[in-house]
């Protein structure tokens, strides 16, 4: 054999040229577009599948209400400072709504602070400016507001000492030979005020979403009218909001407005806000 025949190319027409180009270019892509179907394709929810799932919901909104099962004879559980902070004033405080001192803000706090601890919770019970009395929630002891009066001032550099807590009296027990039932165990809704009667239903999916981040967030300035908010089922306040149409007061609300801090200083998403203004605005139609 030739020298010449031993490095003869095995594209020998111009055909077989043209596959060689072709199958350099579309192998690697092939390979590519393969590897990355492979990768991707675990199984994986539709997007927002879940969103008003029960544990979604959950997370994003808190306090829920929820049922708990106590001894009615059984003394009182008092709430903690930081229980009664995250429940009826962080959603002033955390986010400086209605010009209330944000938590661990020391400087906004030392002229408060300077008052003293009985000044402080003298304003917590009676109302002060925007501040509702007894923080919007009249179910809160005494105690458990000077518990949270001690929270948010020390969190700015005070060093107040928490209020004693009531001791409840034990009702005295009676020996008797026949069997004694069980005291019945009643159920008690730790839930939100409750919501204006005439308020109408939302006819969408996510009007439970709504009616939970009211209840849960909305209610502290909506109930009571804190910082001119508009009272659940006001029809006059809520007359030339409404003309605005839902999609300019969803903006409104997710945004922030005045006193209003974006979201109403909650974490929700942009659909339950938008289902929370649905639902004050059918209460107010």
């Amino acid at each position: 054999m030739s020298e010449s025949s031993e490095h003869e190319s095995v594209i020998k027409t111009p055909k077989q040229l043209i596959y060689v180009v072709l199958a350099a270019f579309l192998v690697p892509i092939i390979g590519i577009i393969l590897l990355a179907n492979f990768v991707t394709s675990g199984k994986k929810p539709g997007a927002g599948s879940d969103a008003y799932s029960e544990k979604s919901v959950a997370e994003r909104i808190a306090p829920l209400a929820r049922t708990e099962f106590v001894d009615p004879n059984a003394p009182k559980v008092f709430k903690t400072g930081e229980q009664v902070y995250k429940d009826a004033c962080a959603v002033c405080h955390a986010a400086g709504a209605a010009g209330a001192p944000k938590l661990a803000d020391t400087a906004a706090w030392a002229p408060r602070i300077k008052t003293g601890y009985e000044a402080l919770l003298k304003s917590v019970m009676n109302g002060k400016g925007a501040m509702p009395a007894r923080a919007g929630n009249p179910d809160l002891q005494d105690a458990e507001l000077g518990r949270a009066v001690v929270y948010i001032a020390n969190n700015a550099g005070a060093q107040f000492k928490e209020p004693p807590v009531p001791v409840p009296s034990t009702p005295a027990v009676t020996s008797t030979t026949a069997a004694t039932p069980s005291s019945p165990v009643t159920p008690v809704i730790a839930a939100s005020p409750a919501l204006t009667s005439s308020a109408a239903t939302v006819n969408s999916n996510n009007a439970d979403a709504g009616k939970k981040l009211y209840e849960t967030t909305c209610f502290s300035c909506h109930a009571s009218g804190v910082a001119n908010a508009p009272k659940l089922g006001d029809k006059t306040a809520w007359a030339a909001r409404l003309a605005l149409g839902t999609e300019q007061l969803t903006k409104n609300a997710i945004a922030g407005k005045g006193a209003m801090p974006p979201k109403g200083g909650s974490n929700a998403s942009e659909e339950e806000i938008k289902a929370a203004v649905l639902y004050m605005a059918a209460a107010a139609k």
